[in-house]
Formats: C-alpha cells, structure tokens, sequence
C-alpha cells in the first residue's frame, strides 16, 4: 500500500473526506481486488482485530460484503441484528454501544434506521464506527463502490475520469441516503450529477442540491454518461406517493429505448436489491454496460480499503497486503 497516513477514526460520510482520501481509498480497493482474484483470497493484514456487524436494519449485499472483506484481512468478525439485540427490550443505542465497546472491538460497523446513529456512536466511543447507511442520511461505503465501478469501466473504455462526466440519477431521491452520498461524492470528483424523481420523490430542498434538477426523463437522460437507477422502496405507495405499480412502470422504468438517449455504451448502475420492470427493464440490467453485479464485486474491495485503513491507522509501519 502506498504510504498514507490517515486522519481519521471513522467513515461517517463522504463529505468528512479530500478528494486525495477518496482516491486513496478506491486506490486501495483496485489492491485489494487483486487479492479477491486470487484461487486463496486471505491476507493477514488485521489479524487479530475485532469487527461488530450492527446492523439493526435489514440488509445482504451491505453486510454481507463487510463480513466477507474483514475475514478475507483475517479480521474476527461478529454479527448482530436488531432482532438479536437488547434494542429490541428497551435498551438505548448508547448502551448498546458502551456495551459493545466494553468488549474492546477495533471497529463497529452500524446500520441503522436514524438518521445520524453512526455519528451519535462515534461522537462516544473510542472505537472507529463505519456508517452502513442511517436513515435518509448517507451511505457512503456505496457511494465509494460506485466510483469505483464507474471509474474502472470509464478507464478500461478509454473514456477518462469523473471531470464533466454527466451523471443520471433517477428514481425515489427523497427518501435515499444512496443518491445523498452520491451526489456529494461524484460532485466532489467532478461529475456533472442530474436527477429525476416523481414529484413527490423528488425533495423539497432538490433546488439547492448542487444538482440539474429535471422534470422530463427523456431530457434527463440525453447525453448522459452515466445511469443510476435506485429503488423503489415500495411502502412509498402505501403512504399515497407513488400511483399504481404499473402506472409508474409505464411512466418512469428506464427501458431501451430511453438509454438510447444517453450517451453510446453509458453504463447502468443501481445499488439493489433491484424490481426488475418497474426500476429498469430487465434486459438492461442484464446488458454488457449494466455495471449492476459489478458494483457487488466492488463492494468487497472497497470495504476491504475501508477497513484496512481503519484498522491499520495506528499501527506503524502499515502492513502490506
């Protein structure tokens, strides 16, 4: 790893970071890629340390990929859900965590449905906290895994870096800490971020975004350099925002013939778990410029830098791997 010291104890949101972090982070990861694509994918980097999965919202490719990168640093690591915490008899988020941190683990990653939960531990705990995702607020170890995937397909296609690259972000952007992070993320890169939502998706403060706000999704779409679709979270229906499925299908699925609008070969994101015809047709999240399980693979690696550089911050010299 290149010699990097590291000034922080956590990874609340992207925008507590440089733009030299975040490349030395997605730096890391394309290593630590390497180390995935090896037959024996292990390295003995945090050996010894302890990691607690909190996750007391529902989540696989988030979790998953956290536990997958801290055994493959051969790290400890041990889950707990809401469901199996005392959370679930009254106990605070706070004496959860001082409860935790009683047990002297190197690194607790939190989801959870408040907004600000991972900051509230943070701001307690001597440990490093990593946010999952907390509410609305942010998820930033998503937004890192799409740079990622868009910065690997942009090089490998000769197509240069995030400077100018119109971004298309569509769907629910109310009620998503994905298109939060993203935003702030891709903007900080350089990218050129547009979005689109149903009106009563789209948020009230959407005008100080630093954002192309548009109102017609063909017009959104025109020369897009890149698609990122996100979900649909379907209780939006039962709160009166959304019409009827298939209304909203009709209206506002990314289909063919819309991608035809963006710009030649543009990839397709979406960061799962994804309704295929009603987000986007199913034959592009299969198509060669659907970077959809691509993202997954990313997220093992950028996890892996996200908790190796956490995990290694006071240790000197830092490990290579």
């Amino acid at each position: 790893m290149q010699n990097f010291i590291w000034p922080h104890k956590d990874l609340l949101d992207v925008d507590d970071l440089t733009v030299r972090e975040v490349n030395y982070l997605l730096d890391t990861a394309e290593q630590f890629q390497e180390v995935n694509s090896r037959p024996v994918k292990k390295v003995p980097t945090l050996r010894g340390k302890g990691i607690i999965l909190f996750f007391a919202e529902n989540s696989t490719r988030t979790k998953v990929s956290f536990d997958m990168a801290g055994k493959r640093l051969s790290a400890d690591t041990f889950s707990l859900a809401k469901s199996g915490s005392s959370l679930n008899k009254g106990e605070s988020l706070k004496d959860t965590a001082l409860t935790l941190q009683a047990m002297s683990p190197d690194i607790i990653v939190i989801r959870h449905s408040s907004s600000g939960a991972a900051r509230f531990l943070a701001e307690r705990l001597s440990c490093s906290i990593v946010n999952a995702g907390d509410g609305w607020h942010a998820h930033p170890t998503q937004a890192l895994l799409d740079a990622y995937s868009l910065r690997k397909f942009w090089r490998n296609n000769e197509l240069g870096g995030f400077e100018g690259k119109k971004v298309l972000i569509v769907g629910d952007v109310a009620h998503s800490r994905v298109a939060r992070s993203n935003i702030k993320l891709l903007t900080m890169l350089g990218a050129k971020v547009r979005i689109f939502a149903p009106k009563t998706l789209l948020p009230a403060n959407a005008a100080d975004w630093p954002v192309e706000v548009h109102s017609d999704l063909g017009e959104a779409m025109r020369g897009a350099d890149a698609v990122m679709c996100l979900r649909l979270q379907l209780e939006r229906q039962a709160a009166g925002l959304l019409p009827d499925l298939s209304e909203y299908a009709s209206r506002f699925c990314i289909t063919p013939k819309l991608m035809e609008l963006a710009a030649p070969g543009a990839p397709l994101l979406h960061p799962g778990p994804m309704n295929r015809g009603l987000e986007v047709a199913s034959s592009l999240a299969d198509a060669p410029n659907s970077l959809v399980l691509d993202q997954v693979n990313a997220g093992v690696a950028v996890r892996m830098a996200i908790l190796y550089t956490l995990g290694t911050r006071n240790d000197a010299p830092q490990p290579e791997a």
